[in-house]
């Protein structure tokens, strides 16, 4: 019998199943190298050879679930965190095996800073508008 007496394991909980640490997932890894580059809106989208991760024992559960669900369509670093409950620093990590694996790529969003100006487009829709 456990501690609590009840023949319950304090390690689960009912809910939400066995506990596994995020650093336990990323083999105690924090970054990857392809890490730096994922915002949160940067989309993960599986290459097309990529038909069975399972078969490679490389992979990690986690890995395979996200290759899974970017090939059913492409999900956004968030999403995919969201949709495995997963934390975004281990999401990170693991989208960078993929990544380097290539079984994903990720479109990254234009930054900020190479967008057209503002009044550029102003001044397009003016002289769209005149024709």
């Amino acid at each position: 019998m456990s501690a609590d007496g009840l023949g319950r394991n304090h390690w689960f909980d009912d809910e939400a199943g066995p506990v596994v640490r995020p650093y336990a997932m990323t083999r105690g890894r924090t970054t990857s190298a392809a890490q730096h580059r994922l915002d949160l809106i940067a989309v993960v989208v599986a290459e097309p050879h990529a038909d069975d991760p399972e078969a490679d024992v490389t992979l990690s559960p986690e890995h395979v679930d996200i290759v899974g669900l970017c090939r059913e369509t492409p999900q956004s670093v968030a999403e995919l965190a969201a949709g495995l409950d997963l934390p975004i620093g281990v999401v990170r990590v693991l989208v960078g095996d993929l990544v380097d694996v290539e079984l994903v790529h990720v479109n990254r969003p234009v930054p900020p800073a190479e967008l057209p100006d503002e009044d550029i487009l102003r001044d397009v829709i003016s002289g769209l508008r005149a024709l």
